[in-house]
């Protein structure tokens, strides 16, 4: 047993040391974007953003996508249903608006996510006018900048897309929710300057010509997610995705522990169905880090009692563990810089954002274990059971 420990901690701590090494370039990349010139390339440019019921901090939200400056651009806002609750606070965001808008009623959806559903029927009905699709979540609140950052890379036509991710801060202090933010915490760190990069729905920039040319819409016609479905067209077709960190979303949240498993099912599930290989490698890496923390502390006490010296166990044990804060510290330094309106708020819970991570691993370990025992999720009040990238059953 115990050799078994040393083994693993090695492991953990070789691997750790590595991960450190690329939070240091992924912080290098970040302040090299925020730094740079982004350009001037200034589009005609279409957002879209799906909406369904209310959320907390709903209308703040919409109204930040019409503060956007130095760009030419309209507002789609998407319902599956004229009746939504949602419309009246669009409505209302609409009349005071400085930028024109517009909401498109897509329909129920079939054999597809509803989300997905509202974003094809935006896209259909669009004008032949615009040159870029930029797709934004009604849960995240970005900043003034946001679309000019998104934007002006795709003045190089080599680029396939852009694409950012969010940053969650709790609304209230209550367990669930904290955990939720420290839950998505490392996706930002999967992200970078020569990353496999993926598209986040909450924050991608296309161009038109591109979307079309990659058969975006194709790929959504039987999907549930819309930013794994939108990755994995370009791929096919051989084109870069660019991670923006300049253009991080924050989003304000708040849940229970049944909301808070929903949402961490759901993604790992997705991912299962969408990203089989990268769910199989985190898989793997998760299970090894909870396996080594339980069998360091269990070797560790086992010794103890026996009354044998301990500390090279504790170290080995507790390595790991600092290695990851260490890791934690570094993204929590990039993302303040890249959020500097929302610094006192992040650096106000940066003990959340740094210590919590470490123990969630084991939350990501139920949620693999949920994600191999049931192909069905729940999305906004709607069920799904999803068969395949390119099969989906709504009930």
């Amino acid at each position: 047993m115990e050799t078994l420990f040393y083994i693993l901690a090695i492991i953990q701590i070789l691997l750790g040391a590595y991960l450190v090494w690329q939070a240091m370039r992924w912080l290098a990349y970040v302040r090299r974007r925020l730094y740079g010139d982004p350009g001037f390339y200034a589009p005609r440019v279409a957002v879209l953003c799906p909406c369904k019921g209310i959320e907390p901090g709903l209308e703040r939200n919409l109204v930040s996508l019409t503060e956007f400056e130095r760009q030419n651009y309209e507002i789609f806002f998407i319902l599956a249903s004229e009746k939504d609750p949602a419309r009246s606070i669009i409505e209302r965001v609409a009349k005071s608006s400085r930028v024109k808008t517009k909401i498109v009623i897509a329909g129920k959806a079939v054999n597809c996510g509803e989300k997905v559903n509202n974003l094809r029927t935006g896209v259909e009905q669009l004008p032949e006018e615009f040159e870029v699709l930029v797709f934004a979540d009604s849960d995240g609140r970005p900043g003034k900048h946001w679309l000019h950052h998104l934007v002006a890379p795709l003045a190089d036509s080599r680029v396939g897309a852009t694409s950012t991710m969010r940053w969650l801060i709790p609304n209230n202090g209550n367990l669930p929710t904290r955990l939720l933010a420290a839950w998505n915490v490392p996706v930002v760190t999967m992200l970078g300057e020569k990353a496999r990069n993926f598209c986040w729905g909450g924050g991608t920039a296309i161009r038109r010509a591109t979307f079309e040319q990659s058969g975006v819409l194709e790929e959504w016609k039987n999907s549930v997610s819309d930013d794994y479905s939108l990755t994995r067209a370009l791929e096919r077709t051989g084109r870069s995705i660019v991670f923006i960190p300049e253009s991080l979303t924050i989003s304000y949240v708040e849940t229970d522990f049944a909301g808070l498993l929903e949402f961490t099912n759901r993604q790992i599930l997705i991912t299962r169905v969408y990203a089989s290989k990268m769910w199989r490698a985190a898989a793997l890496t998760h299970l090894l880090y909870c396996l080594t923390l339980l069998l360091g502390c269990y070797v560790t006490l086992t010794t103890l009692v026996a009354g044998r010296p301990a500390l090279p166990l504790v170290i080995l044990t507790f390595l790991p563990l600092l290695l990851s804060a260490m890791r934690g510290g570094l993204r929590l330094t990039g993302v303040t810089e890249a959020l500097p309106n929302a610094r006192a708020q992040i650096m106000g819970m940066a003990s959340d954002y740094v210590l919590l991570p470490l123990f969630m691993p084991f939350l990501y370990l139920a949620n693999f274990v949920n994600s191999s025992l049931t192909r069905k999720i729940r999305w906004r009040g709607l069920r799904y059971e999803l068969i395949s990238p390119q099969q989906t059953r709504v009930f």
